[in-house]
Formats: structure tokens, C-alpha cells, sequence
């Protein structure tokens, strides 16, 4: 499992509308330079983030993204799962059937066992946990320019 860039992006839009609330419109433009995401790979993640009903996306000269679910309730394995799917270590923990040894081989439990505290340990961290303050942003920006 890792990470893809399209992970990456959502969890610095997520990171950036939890700082600035729960409900606030904030403009694309000012989460692509803030968040250091090209603008068209954005829109696309919004995508994403609308249809797992995180954010609302409004359209227009004055639209933007919202974030519509409290950053308390948010976690960062939900994100990242709508991203990439399941996190699952190997194939054989998310299908079975691809390993003729999944079912007797022990380092099938290794896997499915790692992948299960991983997951536990990303639903443990929320996105108000994240950005308690301001030094959340520099973190995911590199140009961090006021807008």
C-alpha cells in the first residue's frame, strides 16, 4: 500500500477547509496555492470529497468548497480510503481467492493483521486534531502566500 498523490492532495484540501471551518466557503484557487494542488487534480479530488459527503462544492464566480461534516468526525483513514479504497497491505488480505496459499499461509494473518493497525491507528486521528492551529499549513504548503 502507498499513498498516491490523489491521497496526498485530498488530506491537504481536508487539512486546509478543517483550519478554516466546519461550513466556511473557501475559493479553489486560494486551497491550490495554499495547499501547494494543481488546480484541474483539485477539482477532480472535490469530486471525490462531494461524493463521500465531506464537502459541498459551489459553483460559480463566488463558489468554492465547504466542508460539510464537523473536522472532529473526520478521520484520516475515512479520507485516504476514499481515495485509494480499503488500505490492505497485500493482495491476498483484500482478495483471498488471488493466493492459492492465503489459507494456510502464516504470513497471510501478518498482513491482514498489519493492515487492520494501520487502519485503527489512521481512524484514530481526526482532521480537528490535525489542524488544532495554524502551524498545520505550513506543513502541507510551500508557498503559503496570503490570498
Amino acid at each position: 500500500m502507498r499513498l498516491t498523490r490523489a491521497g496526498e492532495y485530498a488530506i491537504r484540501c481536508m487539512v486546509y477547509l478543517a483550519f478554516k471551518g466546519n461550513g466556511v466557503l473557501v475559493a479553489k484557487q486560494e486551497i491550490a496555492v495554499q495547499a501547494d494542488i494543481p488546480s484541474p487534480f483539485l477539482a477532480k479530488i472535490a469530486q471525490d470529497l462531494a461524493r463521500a459527503h465531506l464537502i459541498e462544492i459551489r459553483q460559480g464566480p463566488k463558489g468554492g468548497y465547504v466542508l460539510i461534516k464537523d473536522p472532529a468526525r473526520i478521520t484520516l483513514l475515512e479520507v485516504v480510503e476514499v481515495m485509494i479504497g480499503k488500505i490492505q497491505l497485500n493482495d491476498c488480505v483484500s482478495r483471498p481467492g488471488s493466493c492459492a496459499a492465503s489459507g494456510r499461509c502464516r504470513v497471510h494473518k501478518v498482513w491482514d493483521d498489519a493492515s487492520a493497525l494501520l487502519r485503527h491507528y489512521l481512524a484514530g486521528v481526526t482532521f480537528a486534531e490535525l489542524c488544532k492551529d495554524e502551524s498545520c499549513l505550513p506543513v502541507f504548503s510551500v508557498h503559503n502566500k496570503k490570498i
